[in-house]
């Protein structure tokens, strides 16, 4: 029985390695893995260049040293062979001293909002945008009916005058001759002087009868050129050559040459003079003594950078800009070219801009 006891404890136990401590003893220290000791080389070789470079930055009082400057140091390339230095990137062609540059934009001298004289609804528009037109043309009609309607009275009436002019001569011709026998007759004692009295004032009626007619066939004739001039205002005409830039009325509205708000219209179109096309540039009051009435200048449009176009100084207007300190310059463009169009920015350079007295 007590045999068998012991050899089911025995059955019971646990094989122990032969390196494994017996129970009740502290097993023996292992050292770190290796990788840890790997790190903690790299980590006492770092603090020791370190506490070397803060250390002596310590002793000598040099600021170039700090943790800021030196991670800066650290993340700027180093530079080779390959790289090109920032002065050799930076040299470019200084500017001569001797010029002046300006901005600026093209302007037309001559423009206009073509209107008619009178107000009135439109019945027909002419032209439109882009279309070049000459002094004289039509650009558009207005509704004449009324106008024309007076016209034809007007000439009615001298048609009217003329024919009381006719028969007012006839009958003074007529009572010239009675005056005439009647005066023959009174010589003779057969006509008393009554009868001649009447012949002769007859006579003098007709004769100012005759002349206030011929006064009313002018004034119906005067009345006639006029209502001729009012039908031509119904019609708009280009006041010089030019081009039309914009295009204001439609037919069926209302223009007038005063602006009386609402829907009427004060123009019918816009119109451009292309010739009398320059540039105004701003200069600084600092430098306008450096500008003078024909000097040479060089413009380019920011629509053609690669397109210089001579020009010249036209005029300095003697009025400054106190808001902005500059002065405005007229330019004329020597060069005349379709492309250039009004509003245009420009940039003008001016060529041997000296100080005066230089």
């Amino acid at each position: 029985m007590m045999t068998d006891k012991r050899d089911l404890l025995r059955s019971l136990t646990i094989d122990r390695p032969a390196d494994m401590p017996a129970a009740g003893v502290a097993p023996p220290r292992s050292g770190l893995p290796g990788w840890a000791k790997g790190v903690g080389a790299v980590a006492l070789v770092a603090l020791g260049v370190a506490g070397g470079v803060y250390g002596s930055a310590f002793l000598t009082g040099n600021d170039d040293a700090s943790p800021a400057k030196l991670a800066a140091a650290a993340a700027q390339p180093t530079p080779s062979a390959a790289t090109p230095t920032a002065a050799a990137v930076a040299t470019t062609a200084p500017r001569p001293t001797n010029t002046l540059v300006a901005s600026g934009y093209i302007v037309a001298r001559r423009t206009a909002t073509v209107s008619a004289e009178i107000t009135g609804r439109v019945q027909d528009v002419l032209v439109d945008e882009g279309m070049v037109v000459t002094k004289g043309q039509e650009l558009a009609r207005l509704d004449a009916t009324l106008a024309g309607i007076d016209l034809d009275l007007s000439k009615a009436r001298v048609a009217s005058a003329q024919a009381q002019i006719e028969g007012l001569s006839a009958d003074l011709r007529d009572a010239e001759r009675v005056l005439a026998r009647t005066a023959s007759l009174s010589k003779a004692s057969n006509a008393s002087e009554a009868e001649l009295t009447r012949a002769q004032a007859r006579a003098e009626t007709l004769r100012a009868q005759l002349k206030g007619a011929r006064a009313d066939l002018e004034v119906a004739r005067i009345s006639v050129n006029r209502q001729t001039e009012t039908v031509d205002r119904h019609i708009v005409r280009a006041p010089f050559d030019g081009v039309v830039i914009d295009k204001n009325a439609q037919p069926g509205e209302i223009i007038s040459p005063m602006s009386s708000g609402g829907f009427t219209r004060t123009g019918v179109c816009t119109l451009v003079d292309m010739e009398s096309l320059e540039v105004e540039v701003d200069v600084n009051e600092a430098n306008i003594g450096r500008v003078r009435p024909g000097q040479s200048v060089e413009a380019i449009l920011d629509a053609y950078p690669d397109w210089k176009i001579p020009a010249s100084v036209i005029a300095v207007v003697p009025r400054a800009n106190r808001d902005k300190a500059t002065i405005k310059v007229r330019i004329k463009l020597e060069q005349r070219d379709g492309r250039v169009l009004p509003d245009m920015g420009a940039k003008v350079t001016f060529l041997d801009a000296r100080p005066a007295g230089n």
